[in-house]
């Protein structure tokens, strides 16, 4: 991160930074304009944009920073970092300036774990409408709680496009993110060059309760769109919920690559035998390379309720143990045989799923799949131009 001039000694007087030696600090800043020609010494006024990293470092609690549009060409990852907080009333914003479409892009980082594109290790920040494409791992990689991500997209990283995780292996799982909302955006194309770890979003392996993706899309991901995954070292995540969701095409990149390592399902919901009561619904999976909505050793009591899976290319609905609940979800197949649908648990009449024939309700999912969000964010899928949204 960019810093600005070296002081011998800072103190705080009434919210205001006062240098008790050396050059004098610059108050925190309630608003912060940056653009892709920005320089560390501008004052960050919509004149005379500074750099996103100087802009953070100024931001007061509760302010705002504006990014012009165009492509911000990164080699180093840009670090919101813990204890840079707004609050509960007031969230520090982090936006798109206007409308216009700022672009991170870190196409000059390595593969590599160290390489993130965006980390939010702050507590109550609210990130909109930015684009985060090519880091050397995840795109956007949230450690801290209380956040809100909306409208992003995340696109050709080379690791999940947006995870959610711990932010070092020394924190505490009191301190594990929690209670976050992604809304309204999109995860695409994102893969590593083993072929099975880039998912699209995933909460996963080091997470805290509370935590909701609403409204999303992941598609075209080598691996996973959504990897809700667990494993014995790290024991149980907190429930996630995704709802009024799509995913759809994981396991094929948009240029048609593929990878025989990547597990290809729409849904990843568990790992390791270890129970954790996810709640899955309104989602739709459509065409990915493996399973739709897969239990995946999670014995738990999932809610999987209110869901369409359509020709994915293996089970629409894959959960072999487990006591989750079976709710109105619908499963068709046109185009891609499959197999018939596996759901222990308990499963009532509401249910539709595939055992060999299509049922009442696939009537309305045989057309060619659309998407878009509308002005208010709300996610409206189509098929063959009519609103299916379950």
């Amino acid at each position: 991160m960019q810093v600005r001039p070296v002081i011998a000694c800072v103190g705080l007087v009434a919210g205001t930074l006062v240098a008790l030696s050396g050059t004098p600090a610059q108050a925190a800043s309630a608003t912060q304009y940056v653009s892709p020609t920005g320089t560390t010494s501008a004052a960050g006024t919509l004149a005379a944009p500074t750099t996103l990293a100087t802009a953070i470092s100024r931001i007061a609690s509760g302010g705002t920073i504006y990014l012009r549009g165009g492509t911000y060409a990164y080699g180093s990852t840009i670090t919101i970092p813990a204890g840079a907080d707004g609050t509960a009333s007031a969230r520090t914003t982090l936006t798109a300036y206007n409308g216009e479409t700022p672009v991170l892009n870190f196409a000059s980082q390595s593969e590599s774990s160290s390489n993130r594109g965006l980390q939010l290790y702050a507590n109550y920040w609210h990130v909109y409408g930015l684009t985060v494409s090519h880091a050397g791992d995840n795109g956007i990689y949230i450690g801290g709680s209380n956040n809100v991500i909306e409208r992003t997209v995340t696109s050709y990283n080379r690791d999940t496009g947006l995870q959610l995780g711990r932010i070092s292996s020394s924190t505490p799982s009191s301190s594990w993110p929690s209670n976050n909302l992604v809304v309204s955006s999109e995860s695409h194309d994102n893969a590593d060059s083993d072929g099975e770890d880039a998912d699209g979003f995933a909460a996963k392996l080091t997470t805290g309760t509370g935590n909701v993706f609403r409204y999303d899309v992941s598609h075209n991901n080598i691996d996973d769109g959504w990897d809700l995954y667990t494993k014995t070292d790290t024991g149980a995540i907190g429930p996630v919920t995704i709802e009024y969701s799509l995913s759809y095409g994981n396991g094929t990149l948009t240029d048609g690559s593929q990878s025989g390592d990547g597990d290809r399902n729409g849904y990843k919901l568990g790992g390791d035998d270890i129970a954790v009561n996810h709640v899955v619904q309104h989602d739709i999976a459509y065409g990915n390379g493996h399973h739709g909505f897969t239990y995946n050793s999670n014995p738990g009591t999932m809610t999987v309720s209110n869901n369409v899976g359509i020709d994915n290319a293996e089970r629409n609905f894959s959960f072999d143990a487990g006591t989750s609940v079976f709710r109105t979800n619908t499963s068709c197949r046109f185009a891609v045989s499959g197999s018939n649908d596996k759901t222990v648990g308990n499963a009532d009449s509401t249910n539709q799923f595939w055992t060999g024939t299509n049922g009442a309700r696939c009537a309305s999912y045989g057309g060619a799949l659309g998407w878009s969000f509308a002005s208010g964010g709300a996610l409206r899928v189509t098929f063959g131009g009519t609103v299916v949204n379950p």
